[in-house]
């Protein structure tokens, strides 16, 4: 069975601006993106079906037999497995309204407005167990603990954790703890008696640092000298984090690296929070938070008393940057100066509270080219034609460009 993960179009505007630039399989909950998820189940490899202008980066597979079409934005289970390997070709899964996988047989298909009509003129089943959907952007940290929890028994199933053997480290519960190889951990607490605790290959949590689980710490990341990594916490691969986190997922290659606080928030790749970054996760009136949604060009309610900031890939802000509670960002923004931004930044904004011009693409280039050197990455063509099309996609949000 060829597994291809595809974006599920309604659910994808819903999981903008982080799917602006990645497939929703490449979404990180947990330790694990959900097509890494997909892959540490079925133990083989996955691909995604995604938009077209991100194909480039990220190619679809098909095999000549039999291909099964799965919504990207389902986090797989033993259970949905063992049925979806029951589907005969032609059949499909649905939760509702929401196509949850089809059996495609050879049929190689590439369009993804085909994919669900060809899927809704097949045998319909309606799988009666439990499907865990990624739906809406705050769910990435809402459901960030449960993902822990489960990815921390997938990934440390019948291995052995390399110790403790630092002596000024105070450990709890260190049965819940898994230290990958490589890893340096040097005078800090780690307490798992709430939730586990995984530190990643070649990752370092430096002296003082405070880490309570649920909490993830992938590959070749840092934990800075004094932070307070609260618990329901993933900080991904190659990033670097200091100050106070809570309940946050930073999808990797980020800094948030000073004091400052981060809560209930989603962080995606090369972004920079500013020195003393603070973002707001509760309102004053102890009210809903409402978020910017792109599907419905306004804010929508997100049924949560904690939500702070989203914010898209390549995007920065500049120290002492304050963000309001229910925060967007798009992608490639760059924020500075006093007072609070907007709730909802587009994409390619330049500024903050006293106004905003559009960031170009020669200075995003420049910028974008720096930064991803400095992870031993290129920004190649592929890579500038995305934020290209992000950039035309986007520009309706920029409303000073009509003035």
């Amino acid at each position: 069975m060829n597994i291809i993960l595809f974006d599920d179009p309604v659910i994808r505007q819903n999981l903008l601006p982080l799917t602006f630039t990645r497939p929703v399989a490449e979404i990180r909950t947990g330790i694990l993106t959900i097509a890494e998820k997909w892959q540490e189940f079925t133990r083989q490899v996955v691909s995604s079906l995604t938009q077209d202008y991100l194909r480039a980066k990220y190619v679809p597979y098909y095999d000549s037999f039999h291909n099964c079409y799965i919504n990207g934005a389902v986090i797989p289970s033993v259970e949905l497995i063992e049925e979806m390997k029951k589907l005969a070709y032609g059949e499909s899964f649905w939760k509702g309204d929401t196509l949850v996988a089809f059996n495609g047989g050879s049929e190689q298909l590439e369009n993804l407005d085909e994919l669900i009509e060809r899927a809704g003129q097949t045998k319909k089943m309606s799988f009666e167990g439990e499907v865990q959907m990624i739906r809406e952007v705050w769910e990435i940290f809402v459901h960030n603990g449960r993902e822990i929890r489960s990815d921390f028994k997938i990934l440390t199933k019948d291995r052995k954790s390399q110790p403790v053997n630092d002596k000024f480290t105070a450990v709890y519960n260190e049965e819940n703890i898994f230290i990958e190889e490589g890893a340096k951990i040097r005078a800090a607490v780690l307490n798992a008696e709430d939730g586990p605790i995984y530190i990643g290959k070649n990752a370092q949590v430096q002296e003082g640092a405070l880490i309570k689980g649920p909490f993830a710490l992938c590959e070749g990341s840092h934990v800075n000298m004094g932070a307070k990594m609260r618990g329901d916490v993933t900080v991904g691969p190659q990033s670097k984090v200091g100050g106070e986190i809570s309940a946050s997922v930073i999808l990797g290659y980020s800094n948030k690296g000073h004091d400052g606080f981060l809560g209930n928030s989603v962080i995606g790749e090369w972004c920079n929070l500013g020195a003393d970054t603070n973002t707001s996760n509760l309102k004053n009136n102890y009210a809903q938070v409402k978020l910017w949604n792109y599907a419905r060009g306004g804010f929508k309610n997100t049924g949560e008393q904690f939500c702070g900031l989203i914010m898209g890939d390549h995007s920065k802000c500049g120290i002492n940057t304050m963000f309001n509670t229910g925060t967007v960002v798009g992608v490639s923004a760059n924020i500075f100066g006093t007072g609070f931004p907007r709730n909802f930044v587009p994409s390619f904004s330049w500024g903050g509270a006293s106004g905003f011009e559009t960031y170009q693409l020669r200075k995003v280039y420049e910028v974008a080219e720096k930064v991803m050197e400095r992870r031993h990455k290129v920004l190649d063509d592929t890579e500038k034609a995305i934020l290209t099309e992000i950039f035309n996609q986007t520009q309706q949000y920029r409303v000073w460009d009509k003035i």
